[in-house]
């Protein structure tokens, strides 16, 4: 073979290879993101940037209340109390890609792919309740100490008195009275979760535990 033509190939496998490692990092060990709304505001505030563990996700680890997680959003953001049955509380997901090439660019991707950065609240089987603007888990109030005591909790949307069925989580926003969350779509599937936080990177006086003040 022409050793110049050697090169070249060498080159490009080089490249096929370091593209499929950075992607599998991507998908299953952690990935940068950045905050774009004001939903997680004051503990996430837009443009900060974060570090996302997925390797909970892909050895299918327990999500624990409180975690900071994001999520692939639903396809229905906004639902109606008359069109909602709070017997299957969940959000609805129609957009699936039909295509092996479809799935990679989406999944793999992330190409034309929405998320949202919300906080764990209610787990799998769990009684959640959103009245007198507070949160209650199994009929007692849930204390949220990563919240400023002025925070309220609004019956926004109609997924306010519900239990979470199995395989799902129920999750909000910090900011309260800014966040379009499980109150509007329903409760997310557990395997519509992207990564957890692990730590914010930027701005540099902010490094680490975003819930740490």
């Amino acid at each position: 073979m022409n050793p110049k033509v050697k090169n070249i190939l060498e080159w490009i496998y080089c490249i096929i290879i370091a593209i499929a490692l950075a992607l599998v990092v991507r998908y299953f060990i952690g990935t940068p993101t950045i905050v774009q709304q004001r939903s997680m505001y004051p503990t996430l505030k837009p443009n900060e940037r974060l570090i996302l563990n997925r390797i909970p996700i892909t050895f299918h680890s327990d999500i624990k209340r409180g975690e900071i997680i994001t999520f692939e959003a639903p396809s229905v953001i906004q639902r109606n109390s008359d069109e909602v049955d709070l017997a299957n509380p969940v959000a609805i997901y129609d957009n699936e890609p039909k295509s092996i090439w479809n799935k990679f660019v989406y999944y793999v991707l992330e190409w034309g792919k929405t998320s949202y950065i919300k906080r764990v609240i209610g787990l799998p089987g769990e009684h959640i309740q959103i009245k007198d603007d507070k949160v209650y888990i199994n009929g007692e109030e849930y204390n949220e100490p990563y919240l400023d005591s002025s925070v309220k909790t609004p019956q926004d949307g109609p997924f306010i008195d519900l239990i979470v069925p199995e395989g799902y989580i129920f999750a909000m926003g910090d900011n309260r009275g800014q966040s379009t969350d499980c109150r509007a779509f329903g409760c997310i599937p557990i395997d519509k979760i992207e990564g957890k936080v692990a730590f914010r990177f930027w701005p540099l006086n902010k490094f680490g535990n975003p819930d740490k003040k």
